[in-house]
C-alpha cells in the first residue's frame, strides 16, 4: 500500500467516459498539473466487494480515481499517489504497525515525506479518517454515548496532530480537504423494528463524528466534504424504492450508493459502491480551488 499510485494518462482518459456530468469529453487536453495526495482508511483507496471478496479489496474505481477522471475532463492533470489502508485509525495512521505498514513505518510518516519532496509544487490531500475511531461503538448500543465520548476525544486529540504535522511538512501551494461520512447502516431500516433500531442508532455515531470532525477541520481552517449531506444521510422523506414501497429517502440512498442492498447471494458490505464514490469525488470537486 506504500507503493506511489501514479494515475496514468491512458487510466485517466479510459475513466472520464464513465464519469458523468463532468462538462468534458473524453482526450480533453490538459492544462494545469498538480499532484493529489490521497490519505487515509478503506474508502480512501477504492475498496468494493470484488473478487468474491466478502470484506472488499481496494479497486482503481474510488474517489480519488474518479475526481482524477473529473478534473482531466476540466483541463486538470491529478498526479495521484495513494497511501491509505483498510481499518486505518487515527492511532494507528500516526504509529504504523498495521498490515500496510511496518516496523517504523506509517502512513503519516510516508505522507510528510511526500509533501517535503514537493515542497514547491501545486498540490491537493485529501483526509478521509474517522470512521474506524467509531466503528466499535455501533456494536455497543447500549453504551453509545460513553463509547463515542471517549473515542471522540481521541479522535479530536489524533487529527490535530496528524493535520498540523501535515501542515507543517506541506507546501505553500497546497489545499488540504477533509472528508465527512455518511451512514451506510441506513440500510437496516429495511430489515423492520429492530433494524430501524440499529439504523437509528448507527446514525447518531456518524452525526455525532462528523461533528467531531468538522470541529477539528475547522480549526485548521481546512474545509470538510459533506459526504453525509451528498448522501441525503437525514433527509426522512418518502419516496418509492423498489419492491420495498415508500421508504425514506435516506434509506433508499444507502441502499443506492453502497453496498449494503446486494442482490443474493452476495453479503452486504458497507463500502460505496460505483455510483457513491462518483458522488464523493464530485463533492471534492466542488471543494477544489479555482486556481487549481
Amino acid at each position: 500500500m506504500r507503493n506511489l499510485a501514479v494515475a496514468s494518462v491512458c487510466a485517466v482518459a479510459s475513466m472520464i467516459a464513465t464519469v458523468p456530468g463532468t462538462g468534458g469529453v473524453a482526450g480533453a487536453a490538459t492544462t494545469k498539473t498538480a499532484f493529489y495526495l490521497d490519505l487515509g482508511a478503506s474508502q480512501s483507496v477504492g475498496v468494493q466487494p470484488v473478487a468474491g471478496s466478502r470484506h472488499g479489496q481496494p479497486t482503481n474505481r474510488g474517489y480519488a480515481n474518479y475526481l482524477v477522471a473529473m478534473e482531466a475532463a476540466k483541463g486538470v492533470s491529478l498526479q495521484l499517489t495513494q497511501l491509505g489502508c483498510p481499518g486505518e485509525a487515527t492511532t494507528i495512521m500516526i504509529s504504523g504497525k498495521d498490515h500496510c505498514y511496518k516496523g517504523i513505518d506509517s502512513q503519516l510518516a510516508d505522507a510528510v515525506a511526500f509533501l517535503r519532496s514537493h515542497q514547491n509544487q501545486v498540490g491537493v490531500v485529501t483526509v478521509e479518517l474517522g470512521f474506524n475511531n467509531a466503528g466499535h461503538c455501533l456494536s455497543a448500543a447500549a453504551l453509545i454515548d460513553s463509547c463515542m465520548n471517549s473515542r471522540m476525544s481521541v479522535l479530536s486529540q489524533q487529527l490535530s496532530q496528524i493535520l498540523s504535522t501535515l501542515k507543517a511538512a506541506a507546501g505553500p501551494n497546497v489545499t488540504i480537504i477533509g472528508l465527512g461520512h455518511a451512514d451506510p447502516f441506513l440500510a437496516y431500516a429495511l430489515n423492520g423494528t429492530a433494524g430501524t433500531a440499529s439504523a437509528n442508532a448507527s446514525l447518531k455515531v456518524i452525526e455525532q463524528l462528523n461533528a467531531t470532525l468538522s470541529s477539528v477541520y475547522s480549526s485548521f481552517a481546512i474545509p470538510m466534504v459533506d459526504v453525509a449531506g451528498a448522501f441525503n444521510m437525514t433527509q426522512t422523506n418518502l419516496i418509492a424504492f423498489g419492491g420495498a414501497g415508500s421508504v425514506a429517502l435516506n434509506v433508499a440512498q444507502a441502499c443506492r450508493l453502497t453496498w449494503m442492498c446486494p442482490p443474493a447471494p452476495q453479503s452486504p458490505n458497507m463500502h460505496p459502491n460505483d455510483a457513491g464514490y462518483r458522488v464523493i469525488a464530485s463533492a471534492i470537486a466542488a471543494m477544489l480551488p479555482s486556481t487549481l
